[in-house]
């Protein structure tokens, strides 16, 4: 695909990263010529320097023949009339826009907003929401490391890492079936040490593995269970930025949890108190360690640093462990500082440009591809993909699951198949047939057989 960029931000730049690795045509534009160079002499994608709302600079930039615009700037409003310009001057396909102010997003506002006889945008991303639904996930499944929707979250993949003492731990994985047999779930991935193992029935599971498995959400806990220790449900959380994430966050789980939210500005502090039921503000900093203790950073359950400084969440994110917080999880934009941190003081590093990128991909990929989740900071993935035709047309519709010439390191996790009473779930198992229709949930080790499984999922006039 053809693809215009604007904004050469944290999600601009990642993006343009991952698409021009996946070999497609990638445009960045950005008023920053040195965050552009910087770009360009390490990625194989063009660069325009200029507004990117300006006609001149997205025609420089290719828009005519564009299949793709991705209007990802800081500014709201320069997103959306680049959108404007994209669909009236040039005709543009699909046309993305990231819009962060909560105006503009209100469902009331955005259904007739956002619409090509007003503004046209095919495609609203809200990365400040993605983030919070993201976190949610992780405080609803306590001990997991990442939680992915599929399916409108009626199945999940999962990742957890497997702890002596776990009932499956130092035994092969056909137990799974022997220890619960009336629930069906499917391990999709196994890494060990930063090593993929492609799971099968005599695969042995390691104290420390980090475990992908698959399963419908009320039975998550249960498949955790055999891995590990459950954690308890959360009840206390206390979080450390009162900004947009931070205040989502405490919109969203007020209700359920104990929030305390800690911000330093006295002014935002007055507008949490306002728009906030249930949730306690505090005005002050979490790096303050008398102000931690006093308020019981001790006795929560979930520490999580989500300001917009990295260096000011891992800092507060160090003393909260040091001084009792039972887990953190830390909001952190630079990569390579996510890498660091992950697995010692912090148990969980929260990317918002991953995350971000995940919910692009989806758009961009060849196929009828629904959903899009990046792993392990970009080397794996899962994807639901929807299979169409039948045997003669299609590689994969009428055939059991072992018949299926999948990549290597690549598995088939689970199903979603439209029934007489909704949708039905159904485990990838060796011998199921995929019909037309299915929504297959593919799990790949490394991300760079995405394009053998578009290839494998293309309908064709038939096959011999």
């Amino acid at each position: 695909m053809k693809i215009i960029i604007l904004g050469a931000g944290q999600v601009g730049g990642t993006l343009a990263e991952n698409l021009a690795r996946e070999d497609n045509d990638v445009t960045l534009i950005d008023t920053n010529i040195a965050r552009l160079n910087e770009l360009r002499d390490r990625l194989d994608i063009g660069t325009v320097h200029g507004h990117g709302s300006t006609p001149s600079v997205l025609k420089q930039a290719g828009i005519e023949d564009a299949d793709l615009l991705v209007a990802v700037t800081s500014t709201d409003e320069v997103n959306m009339v680049a959108c404007q310009i994209g669909h009236t001057l040039f005709h543009t396909p699909t046309r993305i826009a990231r819009i962060r102010a909560p105006g503009y997003t209100v469902p009331a506002i955005a259904k007739d907003l956002f619409s090509k006889a007003h503004m046209p945008v095919d495609v609203v991303i809200t990365p400040e929401q993605l983030v919070t639904e993201h976190i949610q996930r992780l405080i609803e499944q306590p001990g997991t490391l990442q939680v992915l929707d599929f399916a409108d979250g009626l199945v999940q993949l999962v990742a957890v890492r497997a702890y002596e003492g776990g009932p499956l731990v130092g035994q092969e994985l056909r137990a799974l079936r022997e220890h619960m047999p009336s629930v069906d779930a499917r391990v999709a991935a196994i890494f060990r040490k930063d090593r993929a193992i492609t799971p099968e029935g005599n695969t042995v599971i390691e104290d420390g593995d980090e475990v992908f498995f698959i399963a419908t959400k009320n039975n998550i806990r249960k498949v955790m269970s055999e891995l590990r220790k459950l954690e308890r449900p959360y009840k206390r959380l206390m979080i450390a930025g009162g900004g947009n994430i931070g205040l989502r966050l405490s919109q969203a789980l007020e209700k359920q949890y104990n929030v305390k939210i800690i911000e330093m500005f006295e002014e935002r502090c007055q507008y949490l108190s306002e728009v906030l039921d249930h949730a306690v503000v505090l005005n002050g900093q979490a790096a303050d360690q008398e102000l931690m203790l006093e308020e019981g950073v001790d006795s929560v359950d979930v520490f999580l640093a989500l300001t917009n400084n990295d260096a000011a969440n891992i800092m507060a994110s160090m003393l909260a462990k040091r001084l009792g917080a039972s887990k953190v999880m830390t909001l952190i934009n630079t990569p390579a500082y996510a890498d660091l941190v992950q697995g010692g003081t912090v148990d969980i590093a929260i990317s918002p440009q991953q995350i971000t990128t995940s919910s692009l991909l989806s758009y961009v990929r060849k196929g009828d591809t629904v959903r899009v989740h990046s792993l392990r900071r970009g080397a794996a993935e899962a994807i639901e993909i929807i299979a169409h035709g039948d045997k003669r047309s299609s590689k994969v519709v009428g055939r059991t699951i072992e018949e299926i010439n999948l990549p290597p390191g690549t598995t088939i996790g689970a199903i979603v198949r439209e029934g007489k009473r909704g949708p039905q779930v159904i485990m990838g198992h060796h011998d199921v047939v995929i019909e037309n229709d299915d929504h297959v949930i593919v799990f790949l080790v490394d991300k760079r057989r995405t394009k053998d499984i578009e290839k494998l999922f293309q309908v064709g006039f038939t096959f011999f």
